[in-house]
């Protein structure tokens, strides 16, 4: 499932940085329940949640996205 690659990485971007779910989620504007659906892969983060995000964390959203999400172009 496509979702749960995106929440992996999120999630691991988010312990690299030492942010808690709770902390993340509080500076980005969602609720605690939002930010465990994406990082579950129940739920696909939005671009606005996704720009937050990366902004906080000081990745890109390349970085945060995967990388078989990357190159399709074809």
């Amino acid at each position: 499932m496509e979702t749960d690659k995106w929440g992996r990485r999120i999630r691991a971007f988010r312990k690299l940085k030492g942010y808690t779910q709770e902390g993340l989620a509080k500076d980005i504007g969602v609720s605690v329940s939002v930010l465990g659906e994406i990082e579950r892969g129940s739920r696909l983060p939005s671009d606005h949640i996704l720009v937050q995000i990366s902004e906080l964390l000081n990745v890109s959203v390349e970085e945060l996205t995967p990388p078989d999400e990357l190159g399709d172009e074809n």
